[in-house]
């Protein structure tokens, strides 16, 4: 097919065609809200590095939820942030817990809402890491046992789906074997499979409170050059049971979220991370970019690439749209 006989502008010409040959389509269904959860009552605080996001005590958050169950978004994605923190992370799997508290109001007020729990052990730690330090290093197979035990309390208190991105080797089987043998074994892990050590965390880590006090997350989160070694991370996943592969962040990292679909016959999760919905607000804030339309073609282009699932923080203005 060439031109003059072949003129693909013919299809192109008014909305509706391109409403009817549109391959991607991006839905509500596809949508995850990440919230950031705090104790005390009456509690809001915005995130400067993330304008419209905040930090809330569980009467807002019930409400957050309320508004996005509202939107039809599907699913929310629960941060704790506790009053105390330790070198041994007792906050994360703490029966009290500020997430556990958090799974059990949500699953009281607004029951049709699926709620997954990010295990992950930086935001509990005094020293900011993602797991127990031995000598100076994170030592990984204590921090399994932490993990798993952070991951069974989630899914006790209601939890309807784990989500571990500590990247420690083997915590997939661990958080498997951890839940199957508390009676859980229908709460099914979605995996922080391939999660880059990225500069894009940035505003996150004001978020949750979380920028490690020592050192750096490069000696367990994947060096962002390597494409074939994200494979092997997510094979192992897989194979140590996750229901769910996610890809972290999303936009520097769209060839691999495109590798991973054609590798895997698993939903592929994608995560619009926190630097990559700053820039977009910051430059719409300026008026260097219309904010809309930035946003809604970064999540078409995640769902492009393979994505079944995104968890971003624009998941409410993206579901008021894709529901005009």
């Amino acid at each position: 097919m060439n031109f003059p006989d072949y003129r693909p502008r013919r299809l192109r010409k008014n909305e509706n065609f391109r409403r009817m040959i549109r391959e991607t389509k991006l839905s509500v269904d596809d949508l995850v809200y990440p919230l950031f959860v705090v104790p005390g009552k009456d509690r809001k605080k915005p995130i400067n590095a993330m304008p419209g996001q905040f930090q809330m005590s569980i009467d807002h958050l019930l409400k957050e939820v309320q508004k996005t169950k509202e939107l039809g978004i599907p699913a929310v994605l629960l941060f704790g942030i506790p009053d105390q923190k330790d070198e041994t992370a007792s906050g994360a799997f703490a029966r009290e817990g500020i997430i556990q508290q958090a799974v059990r109001r949500i699953k009281e007020r607004v029951p049709d809402i699926l709620v997954i729990t990010d295990v992950c052990l930086c935001e509990y730690t005094s020293h900011g890491h993602c797991g127990m330090i031995e000598k100076g290093d994170v030592d990984n197979d204590t921090t399994l046992e932490v993990l798993a035990e952070t991951a069974v309390s989630h899914a006790k208190a209601g939890a309807d789906m784990v989500a571990p991105s500590a990247m420690m080797d083997g915590q997939i089987m661990a958080i498997r074997e951890g839940l199957d043998e508390a009676g859980c074994e229908s709460t099914p892990i979605m995996a922080y499979a391939a999660k880059y050590a990225s500069c894009f965390y940035g505003p996150f880590r004001e978020a949750a409170q979380s920028a490690p006090q020592f050192g750096d997350r490069k000696t367990y989160q994947m060096d962002p050059a390597n494409g074939d070694e994200a494979i092997r991370e997510m094979t192992l996943d897989v194979a140590e049971g996750a229901d769910i592969i996610m890809v972290k962040p999303a936009l520097p990292y769209l060839d691999i979220i495109r590798r991973a679909r054609e590798e895997f016959d698993l939903p592929i999760a994608a995560y619009n991370v926190s630097g990559e919905f700053a820039m977009i607000r910051a430059a719409a804030q300026l008026g260097w970019l219309d904010g809309e339309r930035a946003m809604m073609e970064a999540l078409t282009s995640i769902k492009r690439a393979g994505a079944d699932i995104i968890l971003t923080y624009f998941a409410q203005d993206a579901a008021r749209i894709l529901g005009k």
